[in-house]
């Protein structure tokens, strides 16, 4: 008999991939707001007890990073108070709980790519809170898995970089984008297929903290014009003709982000037996996907 999922946060981009990515097993009860709401430990709590599952996924989170700076309270809600509960109600169970995190946990003053152990120093709120959430988490349970990762993008959802781009790109001849700060793009279904490979592995010796992201890296900058010169290919309708790099400088934004964002993934590469594919590849992809659709 297959271990019952409870899969938290299926409305985000992540969360629609991982309902996807797990209709292999068949025991997932998928549930997102309003039947819980992170924010409200109560309709978490009494899904957890009345469902009592094996393994829970936490895909949900308050990412509005700007938005974050004059939210504090409720980012706190959502983004370290309920991976608490989460965990506390997992201990009760015996499940294992899975945990989605983020880059910005670290300040991006680094040259080379972040380990699973370098020391974090969120810049924002935001970071801050999701910190908080990952620390939590550790003092509360041991079975747990923490999975961080960064620039997420996915076919689902409005409200990514990649669906920006083509929605500037139709809209404006010129587009200025961020080049001094560098990440690994990452398509939000590779993510979820991670997570799904690492189901069937996961025991005490698996607990702890990983990093998974796309291979390869870029700026802001070079992933606009890697978006544009795909989708042109590709046949979108799109009306841009020059994208113009700018430092970050130029463009103030209420939360301070990270330069350098780039996540060492030795760790789960080698837990799982296979690298993750280079961010271009999969962009290219994503695109021809949301030709079809």
């Amino acid at each position: 008999m297959s271990k019952l999922i409870l899969l938290i946060g299926t409305n985000g981009q992540l969360g629609k991939e991982l309902q996807q990515s797990l209709s292999t097993y068949a025991n997932v009860i998928s549930v997102a707001r309003p039947t819980v709401d992170l924010a409200q430990p109560d309709t978490v709590c009494n899904l957890i007890r009345e469902k009592q599952p094996q393994i829970i996924i936490n895909a949900a989170a308050y990412t509005a990073v700007d938005k974050a700076e004059s939210e504090p309270e409720l980012a706190k809600a959502i983004n370290t108070i309920a991976p608490q509960i989460l965990a506390q109600e997992a201990k009760k169970q015996q499940a294992f709980l899975i945990h989605i995190s983020t880059d910005y946990v670290f300040d991006g003053n680094s040259c080379r790519p972040y380990q699973e152990t370098d020391k974090t120093n969120p810049l924002s709120i935001y970071g801050q809170t999701k910190l908080a959430g990952e620390e939590a988490i550790r003092e509360t349970y041991t079975h747990h898995l923490i999975l961080r990762t960064a620039w997420v993008y996915g076919t689902f959802g409005k409200s990514n970089f990649v669906k920006t781009m083509l929605r500037l790109g139709r809209e404006r001849e010129e587009i200025r984008v961020v080049a001094d700060q560098i990440g690994s793009p990452t398509w939000a279904r590779d993510i979820a297929e991670t997570i799904t490979k690492l189901i069937p592995l996961l025991n005490s010796e698996i607990a702890g903290t990983y990093h998974y992201t796309n291979s390869g890296v870029a700026s802001w900058y070079d992933f606009a014009v890697a978006i544009f010169e795909e989708a042109q290919e590709l046949g979108f309708p799109l009306k841009v003709q020059r994208i113009v790099p700018i430092t970050t400088s130029e463009y103030p934004t209420p939360a301070r982000r990270p330069a350098y964002s780039v996540l060492a993934c030795a760790k789960i590469t080698e837990t799982l037996g296979n690298h993750a594919p280079h961010w271009r590849q999969r962009l290219r992809k994503m695109l021809k996907e949301l030709v079809v659709s």
